[in-house]
């Protein structure tokens, strides 16, 4: 893939470069959903995008159904549908956890969850968001009010 930038583009980019604290990454291109999974093993944690259905990766996600890894922990804002989304994996039985913000109305995921069959750890929009920002910087913990004082603080 080749971009083009302008002159201005350009300018801003090295102006940005000078002034960023981390170090300066290589980026590949992948052609295919295949190429792009090829380190993806049995057990991986996955950060998934997009929020709802809106902007998740399909055909990574097709991919991953294709490939048939097990034991997937998958980080996202949602479970996607029954037929859609990360539903395609639950569906697989490929899903072992799921860390989330909102159930949604994926059936199969509510079987898994209900039977014993998938681990699910719900965690509130922003406290997920700051948990992947604070993971990206290289924060181990961080402290937020959210639930302080209420029963699930107090172990009930």
């Amino acid at each position: 893939m080749i971009r083009a930038f302008s002159r201005h583009q350009l300018r801003s980019l090295s102006c940005a470069r000078r002034f960023s604290v981390s170090q300066p990454r290589s980026v590949e291109f992948c052609d295919s959903a295949e190429s792009a999974l090829r380190d993806v093993k049995n057990g991986d944690k996955l950060l998934v995008g997009g929020f709802g259905l809106c902007g998740i990766p399909e055909f990574l996600i097709d991919g991953l159904v294709k490939k048939g890894v097990k034991n997937l922990t998958c980080v996202s804002n949602n479970a996607g549908l029954d037929d859609f989304g990360l539903g395609l994996l639950l569906n697989n039985r490929q899903v072992e956890r799921m860390i989330s913000s909102y159930v949604g109305e994926n059936a199969e995921f509510e079987r898994q969850f209900l039977t014993g069959e998938l681990e699910v750890e719900l965690t509130p929009q922003g406290t997920l968001a700051e948990r992947i920002r604070a993971g990206g910087a290289g924060i181990p913990a961080f402290f937020t009010p959210t639930g302080y004082g209420t029963l699930i603080h107090k172990g009930g």
